[in-house]
């Protein structure tokens, strides 16, 4: 009878150790994540103007316990107040977004340019330019103290991409914007002073003078004298051969 016995629960045994084991495995893993969870704090996505960045949480968004879309939307209608926000002073400074911006390159030598644009679909490059880097930078027209930051105080030409670190993509937009802050009064510029006393802007050559009156001719004599002047037969001969074709 002993032998029996020990055969069935040898087979018992052997059906119910495989659950046993998934079980083990099961709350292994539980483990795992959690203390992953714990050590690891995940980035947050934001989807801005059609880019997509990986940032960390600033200490702000902690505390204010918002989503990550009232995040992304926080400053989309009012771009201006972002920086005039003690997260923009914390951050920059009285500086400029491109003023501590480094682009990580190869060998000592910089490129001649930037990149043609940071973000491509939903991949974003290593170190991206001071525009894409901030989903909270936005370009607007009506955003002065962002594009005075790029705009030569004394001159008013706008910064090159090569000294800002701005892709291509964010420059162009950047001088769009900054044309139409102009053109709503919202930047100034200067209109240069041409001195139009000068000889070139003169009123006495015939081509800008009066017309001349009417000369006293004859009916058969033409008002002008070089309307009288003979062609040179040669002359006359060579535009012929050339278009003899077309003066049947």
């Amino acid at each position: 009878m002993a032998a029996p016995s020990l055969s069935m629960l040898s087979r018992a045994f052997s059906r119910i150790s495989p659950v046993l084991l998934q079980c083990i495995r099961q709350t292994e893993l539980a483990t795992q994540r959690t203390l992953v969870s714990t050590w690891f704090q995940p980035p947050c996505v934001y989807i801005h103007s059609n880019r997509l960045l990986f940032t960390t949480v600033s200490k702000y968004e902690k505390s204010a316990d918002v989503d990550t879309e009232e995040i992304s939307s926080r400053y989309k209608d009012r771009p201006w107040d972002y920086l005039e926000s003690e997260e923009y002073a914390d951050r920059y400074g009285s500086k400029p977004v491109w003023f501590n911006y480094r682009r990580n390159h190869k060998g000592g030598i910089p490129p001649q340019q930037t990149r043609k644009t940071c973000i491509r679909g939903d991949k974003i490059c290593g170190n991206p330019c001071p525009i894409c880097r901030d989903p909270n930078v936005i370009i607007h027209y009506q955003n002065v103290k962002l594009l005075q930051q790029f705009v030569h105080p004394h001159s008013g030409e706008v910064y090159e991409h090569t000294r800002t670190g701005v892709c291509m993509k964010q420059q162009k937009l950047l001088k769009k914007a900054i044309d139409s802050a102009r053109d709503h009064g919202l930047l100034p510029f200067q209109v240069p002073f041409v001195d139009h006393s000068g000889e070139d802007y003169s009123n006495s050559h015939d081509a800008v003078g009066c017309t001349p009156s009417r000369p006293s001719v004859t009916a058969d004599e033409p008002w002008y004298p070089w309307y009288l002047a003979q062609a040179d037969e040669s002359e006359v001969a060579k535009v012929k051969k050339i278009y003899k074709a077309y003066l049947k």
